[in-house]
């Protein structure tokens, strides 16, 4: 009976932990420090208090975050969707590789100049603190959602830059030890190779997954969302075995499935919005686990970390972003608000517990000096995300939470219904349903304006975050344009 009371005890710790954290969502509100800070340092203070936590192997922790982390790719590449994506692909792509290199490289000369690192090690130490985490930006926000192409760029961004960081460590910790030409040639190539092949198993598993959700039935509701969570991880393990990026290719597949019609589509959704929340949570909770607070005053990975912090934050993410930014048809507010935002997040935790597990020399200072990169990251800058998003008239909406659905179950695929939502810039907006140039054979049936349904006539005007329910003679898609923010 002893060993059950233990499990008992084990089992009100974890639940009492998850409770804690899903209440530090209302927090975060409240203080404007992320709720992540609280994983973190809440795992980080556990440590010391029960030292039993510290015999947790490194490498469980490893596979336990990259599998939260295949969880918040797929849901992250679901939520943006191939609609919103491929307009916007050139500038995801830019910011996402390009940034990722340049701001890997100029951390690399900050942490050889100031903090004595060999060059190889400075690079390490770059690549590990260049991916970013749009999770922590939107907890912040809270209930307010960015919209425009900057609510498309963020996420997108994180989806592009963490496959990417991950890949070119693997490279860098897999390349000899060389002349440097040799190093950069091999890292290059084990890059390109592990790119190439995830992006491809990321298109062919989208593809495959999207005919299978579609067109193989199942007995019950809830094995629909289960089996496209088993898809994800097929395609995430499929394209690791052929030596590809498993991460780039669910987002990938992510993003394909995003737009998709399909039975029980909602409650994919909701399910693996659920999942990534608790994914969330496990990632950072386990990576803070491996830091006690202690190390830090000893080698004084504060100082370090602060440093590079402050370098990153205000210096080298701004150059960058601005750089590659430049061009690009946004406005000044959306650009700076986009060079602030790089948070950090659960990946570079990860990559600096690979140096550990690597045996990279100092691999402990290191891995301190990202935990706190990290930490000032999610605390400072996130606190300031909302003043900053004021300052730069970022545009956003705030979602009112809407616990009453109203809807129809139906056997078949609804033919000749679609329901569109009224975004910034579109055609819609501001127009007046008999203003809408949508045909004799369409009307619009229903609209929701901020979880209120708005009663429909030839006057009703149309705002922006409506949602609108089509009935019309064909598919809907020649309507979709109506609806959609015009792109340049």
């Amino acid at each position: 009976m002893e060993g059950t009371w233990s499990f008992g005890l084990a089992v009100l710790f974890v639940a009492l932990a998850g409770l804690a954290a899903l209440g530090s969502n209302r927090l975060s509100e409240r203080t404007r420090i992320p709720a992540p800070a609280f994983f973190l340092v809440v795992a980080a203070v556990a440590v010391d208090v029960f030292p039993a936590l510290r015999e947790l192997p490194t490498t469980t922790v490893q596979d336990v975050v990259t599998v939260a982390l295949v969880v918040l790719l797929f849901q992250g590449g679901m939520d943006i969707g191939w609609r919103r994506f491929r307009p916007e692909a050139r500038a995801i792509l830019s910011i996402g590789v390009l940034g990722t290199f340049a701001t890997a490289g100029l951390l690399a000369v900050g942490a050889h100049l100031v903090l004595g690192l060999d060059w190889r090690t400075a690079l390490l130490l770059g690549t590990a603190l260049a991916p970013t985490d749009p999770a922590v930006v939107f907890s912040v926000l809270g209930r307010r959602r960015i919209t425009g192409r900057t609510g498309v760029l963020l996420p997108g961004e994180s989806g592009a830059n963490d496959p990417v960081g991950i890949a070119l460590m693997a490279g860098l910790l897999g390349a000899s030890s060389g002349s440097a030409l040799e190093t950069g040639g091999h890292t290059v190539l084990l890059f390109v190779e592990e790119m190439a092949i995830g992006a491809a198993f990321g298109v062919a598993g989208g593809w495959a997954l999207k005919l299978l959700i579609r067109k193989v039935p199942l007995p019950a509701e809830g094995l629909y969302p289960l089996r496209t969570l088993a898809g994800a991880f097929a395609v995430y393990g499929l394209t690791t075995v052929a030596h590809g990026s498993g991460f780039l290719a669910v987002f990938v597949a992510g993003v394909l499935l995003g737009d998709v019609r399909a039975p029980y589509k909602k409650e994919i959704e909701r399910f693996h919005t659920a999942l990534g929340s608790l994914g969330e949570v496990v990632a950072f909770t386990l990576l803070g686990l491996t830091v006690p607070l202690w190390t830090f005053t000893m080698e004084g990975a504060w100082t370090d970390g602060i440093v590079l912090a402050v370098l990153l934050a205000f210096v080298i993410r701004p150059l960058v972003l601005t750089a590659l930014l430049w061009p690009m048809d946004l406005s000044l507010g959306e650009k700076t608000f986009l060079a602030f935002t790089g948070l950090k997040g659960a990946v570079p935790v990860l990559l600096g517990s690979y140096l550990v597990s690597s045996g990279v020399g100092d691999a402990d200072r290191l891995y301190d000096v990202v935990f706190v990169v990290v930490v000032f990251s999610v605390v400072v800058q996130g606190s300031l995300v909302p003043t900053v998003a004021r300052w730069c008239r970022v545009p956003m909406r705030t979602v009112e939470l809407e616990p009453w659905a109203l809807g129809v179950r139906l056997r078949d695929r609804p033919e000749g219904v679609a329901r569109h939502l009224v975004e910034e810039g579109s055609p819609a907006e501001g127009s007046t349903v008999d203003g809408l140039d949508i045909g004799e054979d369409t009307w619009i049936s229903m609209v929701v304006r901020e979880g209120h349904l708005v009663p429909v006539s030839g006057d009703t005007r149309l705002r922006t975050g409506d949602e609108v329910l089509l009935i019309t003679g064909d598919d809907g898609k020649a309507c979709a344009a109506l609806f959609t923010a015009e792109r340049t």
